[in-house]
C-alpha cells in the first residue's frame, strides 16, 4: 500500500528534490578555498629533505652573495637592433633561443657603433656568455646602473644592442 500512496514519487523521474542549506554549501565553499589556499601554499614552499644542485657553467650560474642557482632559460634577455640591418635582431633573437636563453620579441634599439650589452645586478656571466655566443668582446657587457637603453627593457636581466660588428657577421 506504500507504494499506492505514493503513486507521483513513481512517475517522477526527475531526481532527488534534496537541497541543501545555505550553510551547507558556504561550508563547502569555505573548506574548498581554504584547501585550495592551502595546496597552493605549500607547493610554493621548499620540500623537505636533502637536495642535489649541480651548477653546470655554461647554462647556469649563482648570483653574487646567494645560492640561488639561476639556469639560462630563466634569464630575460632582450635583444634590439642598433643598426639599420633589417631583421638583424631577429636572427639574434632566434639564435638565442635555439642555445636556451628567454629571449624576449625583438625590438628596434638606438644606432650604435658597435655592439653594447647591459646587466642588470648577478647577471654579469649571462652578459659575458652572450657576448660570448654572438662573437662580440665580453667588454662588451656593462652595468645597467639605471639606464634605459631601450625602451620598457630596463628591467630585463641582459639587453644587448647590436652593431653593425655583428651585422657583418650576421
Amino acid at each position: 500500500m506504500s507504494e499506492a500512496s505514493h503513486p507521483q514519487h513513481e512517475s517522477r523521474s526527475d531526481g532527488s528534490h534534496y537541497q541543501p542549506s545555505l550553510i551547507v554549501v558556504l561550508a563547502i565553499l569555505v573548506l574548498f578555498v581554504g584547501a585550495t589556499f592551502v595546496t597552493l601554499r605549500s607547493s610554493k614552499l621548499p620540500s623537505p629533505g636533502p637536495t642535489t644542485t649541480t651548477t653546470v657553467p655554461s647554462s647556469t650560474s649563482t648570483t653574487s652573495g646567494t645560492s640561488k642557482v639561476v639556469p639560462k632559460s630563466r634569464v630575460r634577455v632582450q635583444v634590439a637592433n642598433g643598426t639599420h640591418t633589417t631583421g638583424l635582431a631577429r636572427t639574434y633573437t632566434q639564435q638565442l633561443m635555439t642555445y636556451g636563453w628567454d629571449t624576449l620579441p625583438e625590438v628596434n634599439g638606438p644606432t650604435v657603433t658597435k655592439t653594447e650589452i647591459y646587466y642588470n645586478p648577478g647577471y654579469l656571466w649571462a652578459a659575458k656568455q652572450l657576448a660570448t655566443e654572438i662573437k662580440v668582446s665580453t667588454s662588451a657587457a656593462q652595468p645597467l646602473n639605471g639606464l634605459s637603453p631601450v625602451t620598457g627593457a630596463s628591467s630585463d636581466d641582459v639587453i644587448i644592442i647590436l652593431g653593425p660588428d655583428v651585422a657583418i657577421k650576421g
